[in-house]
């Protein structure tokens, strides 16, 4: 394992070259060219609505939408594993199975299960691999403490990928099936299955919102939310993105930054503009994901760096965007992503995104 450090450079050098920018999907093709170039562009224009402050005014008179109905106090609902359970504790534990006749794995940390726990889903990004991403989010960790269960699937390909098309993608059928196996062999409350993921994880993330609202009550793309032009969640999701305003990489307004590759002078951020708080790119994709869902009237709360933009949504759904002014591309509150802050850009203090993180996913699980 003391190679990981240097492959979570390499993974930041070219995954967010994949995964920084283009269409709304953020697929990369097979040769690893990135086809994401223009993807706020394409949800820029549909979220002008959104960002309007009549936009939640349909002219009568009416009063916009209730907020979102929180659903995470209901009934847990036991998978087949909690017929065997307790089951012993487990640190990143690599589990090898097979995936639609591929070798595939995950990593599994988990605390002893004596009752139904939630399971979270954690997204590497573009070259990064499950063995670097359980270091750079340390969610796994986290979950012991707070006690629910995390999975760290890994994608595949030369550089390890997701594929992040719409439709039955073999991804798709191996994270299915990562929630049915780990469902199977522990004590799952199958209504609070959650999902999170970086970079190009947040590209994954935000694809399972769009396909797989019945597997999971909640999502939480960190530094990459996209809005697939065919996403057509079959519910109301509850979504919570974040982005920083100083991402050398994925810029905070649209489009990518490779300035920061080379190891030279100028280091990341020399040449990132202004953010728009209320302009393209980021802020305009998180409008996007507000109106596909029928929310209005976004409200900024604002404590320190950090900016918490909340919609106000109808029941079943929510959004929120947390931006982090000051912060880079590294998962935020990481002490990983602060040793590779030359590549990734700063650490901000005061925003830890595994405590809003959880915060928010307590609040929501699946309608029954």
């Amino acid at each position: 394992m003391r190679h990981r450090r240097p492959v979570a450079v390499l993974f930041v050098l070219v995954a967010l070259l994949v995964g920084c920018g283009g269409d709304d999907d953020g697929a990369a093709d097979d040769d690893g060219s990135s086809t994401t170039a223009a993807d706020d562009a394409t949800t820029a224009a549909d979220a002008d609505d959104a960002t309007d402050p009549e936009a939640g005014d349909d002219g009568d008179g009416d009063e916009a939408e209730p907020a979102a109905e929180e659903t995470g106090a209901g009934p847990a609902v036991p998978s087949a594993g909690c017929d065997t359970a307790p089951h012993a504790p487990v640190d990143a534990e690599r589990v090898d199975t097979t995936s639609g006749g591929a070798e595939r794995y995950y990593l599994l940390t988990a605390p002893e299960d004596e009752e139904p726990m939630p399971l979270v889903v954690d997204l590497h990004g573009f070259m990064e691999g499950a063995d670097v991403h359980v270091q750079q989010s340390a969610l796994g960790a986290y979950g012991i403490e707070q006690g629910f269960v995390t999975a760290f699937p890994n994608g595949t390909g030369e550089p390890v990928q997701w594929n992040t098309d719409g439709g039955d993608t073999p991804d798709l059928a191996f994270i299915d099936a990562v929630i049915d196996e780990v469902s199977a062999g522990r004590c799952i409350d199958t209504s609070r299955v959650y999902a999170t993921g970086l970079s190009m994880g947040a590209f994954m993330t935000s694809r399972l919102a769009c396909d797989r609202a019945d597997r999971f009550a909640a999502f939480a793309p960190v530094n990459g939310l996209q809005l697939p032009e065919d996403c057509e969640p079959s519910r109301p999701v509850p979504v919570l993105t974040f982005h920083g305003t100083a991402d050398p990489i994925l810029l905070f307004n649209g489009g990518i930054d490779t300035s920061s590759f080379s190891g030279g002078d100028p280091g990341p951020g020399a040449t990132i503009p202004p953010a728009d708080l209320d302009g393209e790119g980021y802020p305009a994709t998180a409008a996007g994901w507000a109106e596909l869902q029928g929310c209005t009237d976004p409200a900024d709360a604002v404590d320190g760096p950090v900016t918490d933009r909340t919609w106000t949504c109808p029941d079943g759904a929510a959004m929120e965007f947390v931006i982090t002014q000051g912060q880079g591309h590294g998962w935020p509150g990481s002490e990983f992503a602060k040793q590779i802050e030359s590549i990734v850009g700063p650490t901000i203090d005061g925003i830890d995104a595994n405590e809003r993180i959880w915060e928010f996913f307590q609040r929501y699980q699946l309608p029954a």
